[in-house]
């Protein structure tokens, strides 16, 4: 599916380049640089050891958005000098050489994004490492491609414009165009006539920016539908191995009829407690395997739901499902998908306070499944042997040991052999005597003469609770809380709940408590999200600090970022998506895309200053309207880009579906307001310049005075 998808971005990309340019030549230029770039990136994969898996080819899907960027704002910049009846050659060389910088630094402040990733710890900076550097060697070749190969196609392959007659489509469109130029240029004038409103619009954006951010609900990775369930079915502890049997055919045969299961394992037994409780006789697992996404029409959390209605009516048993994902991070087992762990100095203690934390969480709305490993509610029967009655009676206690063992201990008394194989031997009582403690009673041994005696007239017999299993985090005793998150409920919004109910017990100093797994790992990765956001704003900064020396132009290009930053969280927020990991990786990724509209305008209105006189209004204004064209195509082809893995359904599209959605929203918000907010910045910051550059003038003057000059010999 993610291969599909590729397939699908590469074609959409193209399209709008030819809807643009409305020429095959044209059009045939920069669609060279997608597979080109591609193809290169895989040898740097190739040697890198990197693999073609789920990482990597959405890294390449997105790539194809940005790889043709660069080759879109050379070729446009050169048809513009061929329109203007430049020859080919003359204009491949003047609009590669203007360009040149533009796109250098497009493409360096884009990979300096990834620089944070690639510096990340954990298991998130382990799993997207692959994914920046695959990113990231995509742009590197395709800006390689764009400053060589397309201005030598732009020559040989392209004619003059001038005076070149054009069909009715073309000419239609050509129309099209021309209104929305107007359009823009109107707007724009005006804007430019009330900079203050539009300041004001843009310091307003970033305080609506941090507002969402606090607002949006938060997860870790999305859940994904990989059409697998695992179960825990947990029974009361003092449930025999019969009745657990018994059980499990039933809630075997309740998920069996549900019209999306394809198929089950279950068994009970030896390790089958899998965090209920380890091997003890009061648990179960389960594996289901779910239809193809097609044929079941339904998600994996609807499927969980609708058999978690149908066994709540089933007595004797909880069954708790959880969705198998491709990536579980946490070597604890439990019964569900996020663990809350309670560890204790003592035994004791924890088996008081670990049962009331446990049913504050079951109060916690959007929590199901909520379940423990604490198994200390076992049943135990003791035989006081009187040792007195029982010599008198000529009884030794190995006597009596050697009967109970034969009894219950499934002794192997001898061996069968065949011609193929061979069969122990195992004696025991019927099972039907295994189901209560009075089936001592009737248990004989045998004393002086071989006299058969009842056991129950030397002992007495003792009920009691006793611990089937006792967990430990460390050397320490402990129990693990698992829980499940209802249909709609983010994990951002249950944590602080859990953190509240566990300070409100105020549980004594020889209890601690914390998140495991994937719940610690959310946590740990929420508490880096804006340090992570800053450290890419701060490196971009310092890269087109360098790359323009002046720390002025940096300001006016990142001011772009907090539309895009709103469009992403307002596309997450209506697509009831979390802001998780991948969608925080998308974000990252529109810090690379939304400035590279501030750096066209820019770098031709400091062009126009330099080289042409021009006051900074008539530049900026100037610049906005001859980059149009070049914006819109590489902000349309990011964007087509990234709408097929917004609008996914195919086979673990969970996973890729917010980093679509926020690169699309992002996309079309920071589109519509910096073309008008970026010169206004700009102008702004301009003026700043002069006042600061007015107020150290003097200072030079001064220097300059003092310094000896040089006379002329």
């Amino acid at each position: 599916d993610v291969e599909f998808t590729l397939a699908i971005s590469v074609a959409l990309v193209i399209l709008v380049v030819f809807l643009f340019l409305r020429d095959v030549r044209t059009t045939l230029i920069p669609s060279v640089a997608v597979p080109v770039s591609l193809v290169g990136t895989f040898g740097v994969m190739y040697l890198a050891g990197y693999s073609l898996d789920n990482l990597s080819l959405m890294a390449l899907t997105i790539a194809t958005g940005f790889v043709v960027d660069d080759a879109i704002v050379v070729i446009e910049n050169i048809t513009r000098h061929l329109e203007a009846g430049m020859p080919p050659m003359a204009a491949a060389l003047l609009g590669a050489k203007e360009i040149g910088f533009t796109v250098l630094s497009i493409s360096v402040s884009l990979v300096a994004v990834f620089i944070p990733i690639l510096l990340m710890s954990g298991i998130v900076g382990r799993l997207f490492r692959e994914f920046a550097v695959t990113l990231s060697v995509a742009i590197a070749v395709s800006l390689a491609v764009s400053l060589t190969t397309t201005p030598m196609m732009c020559a040989f392959m392209l004619k003059s414009k001038h005076d070149q007659k054009h069909g009715r489509w073309f000419m239609a469109s050509e129309r099209a165009f021309d209104w929305v130029l107007m359009w823009y240029e109107t707007t724009l004038s005006w804007v430019l006539r009330h900079q203050r409103i539009t300041l004001l619009v843009t310091l307003s954006t970033i305080g609506f920016t941090c507002w969402l951010y606090v607002i949006v609900p938060k997860g870790f990775f999305p859940q994904q539908d990989a059409g697998r369930m695992s179960g825990n079915l947990l029974a009361d502890q003092d449930t025999s191995f019969q009745q657990m049997s018994r059980l499990l055919k039933e809630f075997s045969a309740v998920v069996a009829e549900d019209p999306a299961v394809a198929g089950l394992i279950a068994f009970t037994g030896g390790s089958g407690g899998g965090g209920g409780g380890g091997g003890s006789t009061n648990a179960a697992r389960m594996f289901v395997s779910l239809k193809p996404l097609k044929e079941r029409g339904i998600g994996v959390d609807q499927v969980m739901a609708r058999i978690r209605s149908k066994t709540a009516r089933i007595p004797g048993a909880n069954l708790v499902l959880q969705a198998l994902q491709d990536l579980r991070i946490g070597g604890r087992g439990s019964s569900a998908q996020y663990q809350y762990t309670l560890k204790g100095d003592n035994l004791d203690d924890l088996n008081q306070w670990a049962p009331k934390l446990l049913r504050e969480m079951r109060k916690i709305p959007g929590l199901v499944d909520v379940s423990t490993d604490q198994q200390n509610k076992g049943l135990q029967t003791s035989l006081n042997i009187d040792r007195t009655t029982a010599a008198r009676l000529g009884i030794t206690l190995q006597t009596i040991d050697d009967t109970l063992y034969d009894a219950f201990g499934q002794r192997q008394v001898s061996t069968i052999y065949k011609s193929l194989n061979q069969y122990h031997v195992v004696m025991e009582l019927e099972p039907k005597f295994w189901q209560n403690p009075d089936s001592l009673r009737e248990v004989y041994v045998r004393g002086v003469n071989n006299v058969q005696i009842p056991l129950s007239e030397f002992y007495r017999q003792a009920t009691s609770n006793t611990p089937l299993a006792v967990n430990h985090s460390g050397p320490f005793p402990s129990t693990t809380i698992s829980f499940n998150l209802a249909l709609g409920t983010s994990l951002g919004d249950v944590v602080p709940e859990i953190e509240k109910a566990v300070a409100d017990l105020v549980m004594p100093d020889t209890i601690q408590g914390r998140f495991q797994g994937t719940a610690q790992a959310f946590q740990d990765a929420l508490a880096n999200q804006p340090f992570l956001i800053l450290a890419a704003l701060v490196t971009v900064y310092i890269v087109l600090g360098v790359l323009y020396e002046s720390y002025i132009h940096p300001l006016t290009i990142l001011s772009t970022l907090p539309s895009a930053g709103i469009g992403a969280l307002l596309a997450l927020i209506v697509c009831h998506t979390e802001l998780n990991v991948m969608a925080l990786i998308g974000i990252l990724l529109l810090i690379g895309i939304v400035k590279k509209n501030a750096i066209m305008m820019i770098d031709f209105a400091l062009e126009a200053e330099r080289y042409h006189g021009k006051s900074p209004e008539e530049a900026i204004f100037e610049a906005c309207i001859l980059r149009f064209r070049p914006i819109t195509m590489t902000t349309l082809a990011a964007l087509l880009g990234g709408l097929p893995l917004a609008l996914g359904t195919g086979e673990g599209a969970e996973l890729r579906r917010p980093l679509g959605i926020a690169i699309v929203g992002g996309l079309i918000f920071s589109q519509m307001l910096t073309l008008y907010t970026t010169p206004v910045v700009y102008l702004y910051l301009d003026r700043l310049r002069l006042r600061f550059a007015k107020r150290t003038a003097p200072l030079a003057i001064e220097q300059d005075l003092n310094e000896p000059t040089a006379l002329p010999v």
